[in-house]
């Protein structure tokens, strides 16, 4: 059996800017505010730290600041995903080089592949990297997804470690888990399917809520691996309605809308990504004042 990278709530962080540049006193105090909140592990150039609008040097210098904030408190993941292999490759490498602890590789998009090529694409940095591999699901975004039974076929490299599932489907996770046992680990990708998936034998979560409740996270994957499902259930039913609200629009937009309302980073974005529009913003903040996270108007 494989060992798990991190066992718990994992935060998929955002990445704040100031103007064109990074805000890199903002991102250390965050990595450090998921310290204090008690998160396993910190996912750094993901979707929702906007790691497709990144350079390379960018990469690199949240690499070095998550691994250095985190000081082995916590696992850092670097997010590589491209849809070219061999960049996706240098980034591992780049990953490796600054002290991260695993990676993240989503499908490829846009060219996107056959079941086939998810394969080889994987394949050919687990080959050559080494830090293990978390496989990253999300079939809404990149227009492609991970077949269970391709799932099992990677399950058998030694150094894919894991899965961040999130097409959404509970019955084909079950599937995949039933197909691959012990050879992954599996961690939702999406806040609302944690419970269900952790029920189903997931170790944790690569959350976006966590940005800005990580307690809240931590407590519930927390709740889940004791075994304490009514209390957990309870928590998710509390927390449900931030959870969707973190997807009014497309993600990072609200929870990047939802960190400057609350006072933590800039809600400055990357083109394509534009402000959040006015009525779901107001709907945003009526959910955050709902959760003592922003005070009464």
């Amino acid at each position: 059996m494989k060992s798990p990278i991190f066992i718990g709530s994992g935060t998929a962080i955002v990445t704040p800017f100031q103007a064109d540049s990074i805000d890199t006193e903002a991102f250390t105090r965050l990595v450090r505010a998921q310290l204090d909140g008690g998160t396993a592990a910190v996912i750094v150039c993901g979707t929702t730290g906007e790691g497709a609008t990144l350079t390379a040097a960018e990469h690199e210098t949240l690499f070095r600041l998550a691994v250095r904030e985190a000081a082995g408190r916590m696992k850092v993941i670097a997010g590589i995903g491209s849809n070219d292999t061999a960049a996706a490759l240098d980034m591992a490498a780049c990953a490796q080089d600054c002290g991260a602890d695993g990676l993240l590789m989503v499908t490829p998009y846009y060219n996107k592949t056959t079941q086939a090529g998810l394969v080889r694409h994987f394949t050919y940095v687990a080959d050559r990297a080494a830090l293990p591999l978390i496989l990253y699901n999300v079939p809404s975004r990149t227009g492609v997804g991970i077949a269970p039974e391709t799932y099992a076929a990677l399950a058998e490299h030694p150094n894919i470690s894991a899965v961040k599932e999130a097409s959404g489907s509970i019955g084909e996770f079950a599937r995949t888990k039933a197909l691959c046992g012990d050879g992954l680990t599996f961690y939702s990708g999406n806040d609302s399917d944690t419970v269900a998936m952790m029920a189903l034998g997931a170790k944790g979560v690569v959350s976006v809520a966590s940005n800005l409740v990580p307690d809240v996270v931590s407590r519930l994957c927390a709740l889940c691996l004791a075994g304490d499902y009514p209390a957990a259930a309870a928590l998710n039913e509390r927390y449900m309605d931030l959870f969707a609200a973190l997807f009014y629009e497309v993600n990072p937009i609200p929870v990047k809308t939802a960190m400057a309302l609350t006072g933590q980073c800039p809600d400055t974005m990357r083109l394509p990504l534009v402000p959040m529009g006015q009525a779901n913003r107001k709907k945003l903040e009526t959910v955050l004042r709902r959760h003592g996270l922003l005070a009464e108007a």
